[in-house]
């Protein structure tokens, strides 16, 4: 695998026992938080409403890593349709009966 990535084992190794960044801790956190408000909104809530409700709890982050994590975590809201009523039952119509 190193051959075909062209690194070192040395480095391969060194990156393999590396710590994770703060970035890195700091999208785990954000990625609980985000889950738990998606699953709280029964899937339906995008990255914009989530982003909303992780403000008002105190939490800043752009849009774009909210998106990002829901990307990454295969968090996809579900698009619910309006009700709309395709039969008027009140008419003055005469109803044929075949």
């Amino acid at each position: 695998m190193c051959q075909v990535l062209q690194v070192s084992r040395s480095a391969y190794y060194n990156w393999l026992k590396s710590p994770i960044s703060k970035k890195q801790e700091e999208d785990q956190k954000l990625a609980i938080m985000i889950k738990r408000i998606f699953a709280e909104s029964r899937n339906t809530y995008g990255h914009r409403r989530i982003m909303k409700e992780l403000r008002k709890q105190g939490i800043n982050c752009s849009n774009e890593r909210v998106r990002r994590i829901m990307r990454e975590n295969g968090l996809v809201c579900i698009h619910t349709r309006k009700f709309k009523a395709t039969t008027n039952s009140n008419h003055q119509y005469p109803v044929d009966y075949i």
